[in-house]
């Protein structure tokens, strides 16, 4: 974690005294906020790497804090990781539907979260080539700006959906496994009841099939596939796209 910036929300000084101490000691810069507003100018001027949200702060919720921003549109994402003590499934289905990359409940272990620090870190800087721009069909994907555009109109996602866009198009045409894109897209399983995957490839179909015609096709018992209309898909065995 050296040389990030990390962004710690949460109202209570207890919670931002050990996750900023273990964050220090992992090298990494760290500013911390107790407020929704202070997380938002915090943001503005820090501007962080990461940022670990609580949900429950006394002016905006962390939904609210995320909702505002994902609007103003910053280049490349900010990545969120939630760590609240809000557990339920809703809960966790709209912290992810909002643009969170991951979501962890209180009590927490503080290694499990390091760990997920450092892999939503290492996913937010591992698309290789940058500077490379993808296209299939009127889908265009620019990895150095990481923004997308379906034909004229821009598709505004999110840092998992965008990893997960990526690497459904450097593998265009070949069938990829939840396995494969849960092992490429996240470095873990998750400990919740959600399925990641087709949660996000849910999210990700909505922004798509909203400019035009579906691009990515599941096949059944084997996974999923994104190819412009037409042709047949053909499986993958690495699905490394390399």
């Amino acid at each position: 974690m050296d040389q990030h910036r990390i962004l710690v929300v949460d109202d209570e000084k207890g919670i931002t005294d050990l996750v900023a101490m273990a964050l220090h000691l992992q090298g990494a810069a760290v500013e911390v906020a107790h407020t929704g507003a202070d997380a938002l100018r915090a943001v503005r001027v820090f501007r962080p790497h990461l940022v670990v949200l609580d949900v429950m702060l006394p002016d905006l919720d962390g939904f609210e804090v995320l909702d505002r921003m994902l609007s103003e549109r910053p280049s490349p994402p900010v990545p969120v990781l939630f760590l609240t003590a809000r557990g339920d499934l809703d809960d966790r289905l709209r912290g992810l539907a909002s643009g969170g990359d991951d979501y962890m409940t209180k009590p927490f272990s503080v290694e499990e979260m390091l760990l997920r620090v450092a892999a939503i870190l290492r996913r937010s800087e591992g698309i290789d080539d940058p500077g490379r721009r993808l296209v299939v069909g009127d889908l265009e994907l620019d990895e150095e700006s990481h923004q997308a555009r379906r034909g004229s109109e821009p598709v505004h996602l999110t840092p998992t959906e965008f990893r997960l866009l990526h690497y459904l198009m450097v593998n265009a045409g070949h069938v990829v496994s939840k396995a494969q894109i849960r092992d490429r897209v996240w470095d873990y399983s998750f400990d919740g009841n959600v399925n990641m995957v087709e949660v996000y490839i849910s999210y990700l179909r909505k922004k798509l099939d909203a400019h035009g015609p579906p691009l990515v096709r599941t096949v059944r018992g084997v996974g999923y596939c994104l190819r412009a209309s037409g042709g047949t898909p053909t499986s993958s065995d690495t699905g490394t796209g390399r």
